[in-house]
């Protein structure tokens, strides 16, 4: 079993390369990441919390999703997989989790305003 500094570690890998897909992307795949973020905070929006107050049924479905567009080879998994990391780092019980929370707001700032979506 991982302990939290081993979670914290892969967040952090997983989110230094998410912020590696937006910041190599162009305008157009910048756009689809944006709106897929847009999507996924809508959705997650709308999942509440499991029994202990976890936001792990928020996390899934993201990771649903984000499993979907990654095997389609479509860029904007990258927006369901930055909501589900940062729906884990709002939890507040990682080491470093401020931190965390930093670099995703930093990679949400690149992305630009979502245009109409599906959720829309």
């Amino acid at each position: 079993m991982k302990g939290p500094h081993d979670e914290t570690a892969d967040l952090l890998d997983t989110l230094l390369y998410t912020v590696k897909v937006i910041a190599t992307s162009g305008p157009d795949d910048k756009q689809r990441i944006a709106n897929a973020y847009q999507d996924a905070r809508r959705l997650a929006a709308t999942i509440g919390l499991d029994d202990e107050g976890s936001a792990r049924p928020r996390i899934v479905a993201c990771l649903e999703r984000f499993s979907a567009y990654k095997d389609a080879g479509d860029v904007a998994a990258a927006g369901w997989m930055l909501t589900a990391i940062q729906e884990r780092v709002a939890e507040r019980d990682l080491p470093y989790w401020r931190k965390l929370r930093k670099i995703v707001d930093v990679a949400v700032r690149e992305l630009p305003r979502p245009k109409k979506t599906a959720f829309h």
